[in-house]
């Protein structure tokens, strides 16, 4: 498995909401796709409407989002098996879940804020993982990415997903604690910024059986 994080993109004046934004990224995160190895013909993005829906790909229907490329509608995670299928979440002060499981090979991405957290996305995902690959808790490397904390932010969402990983028995959990409300020559923060920010970009790709 190999992943990647893109942060901000320095020089880049974002002005208008979240459409417009991944408008104006778009060629960045092309660009960051290729640099990874990705083929865009095997890119998947979730639509990401801070829900716990959790699909896996291929095979997810796809509609087209606002910036013209191809979204899997109504989730907030992607699941595969197969390698060389990129997944793509984007965040601005939401969490993305990097998971891997070491036995299987299988991999998934999650956004996961206030509400996706609340909801229990993670759990969501590793039941949806257990169910089509076989995946079992004890087996998932968890990283979580850069994301608000306090005190610029009243709840502590990043807490919450480390313990709802180690209820679920990922005994492999891997956190930073790095706050994107703190450094605006690194990351974006839709808090802040009050709406009027871009987007990171969290990549994984399986490239191999495990």
């Amino acid at each position: 498995m190999r992943a990647d994080w893109v942060g901000r993109v320095p020089g880049l004046t974002i002005s208008g909401n979240r459409d417009a934004a991944m408008c104006a990224l778009r060629p960045h995160h092309e660009a960051a796709l290729a640099n990874f190895g990705g083929n865009p013909e095997h890119w998947w993005r979730a639509e990401q409407v801070h829900g716990t829906t959790v699909a896996c790909v291929p095979g997810a229907p796809q509609i087209l989002a606002p910036d013209g490329l191809p979204v899997v509608p109504a989730v907030d995670g992607l699941l595969t098996d197969q390698p060389g299928l990129v997944l793509a979440i984007y965040v601005a002060d939401c969490a993305a879940i990097w998971l891997a499981d070491r036995a299987t090979g299988a991999i998934g991405l999650l956004h996961s804020g206030k509400n996706g957290t609340a909801g229990g996305i993670l759990a969501s995902a590793l039941a949806l993982m257990a169910q089509s690959y076989g995946t079992r808790p004890g087996d998932v490397t968890a990283v979580l990415s850069p994301c608000i904390r306090p005190p610029d932010y009243e709840v502590d969402f990043a807490a919450q997903i480390a313990r709802q990983a180690a209820q679920a028995g990922i005994r492999d959990f891997h956190d930073r604690g790095t706050n994107t409300a703190t450094d605006f020559s690194r990351f974006y923060s839709y808090r802040v910024e009050k709406g009027q920010t871009g987007r990171m970009m969290a990549l994984v790709v399986r490239d191999s059986p495990p």
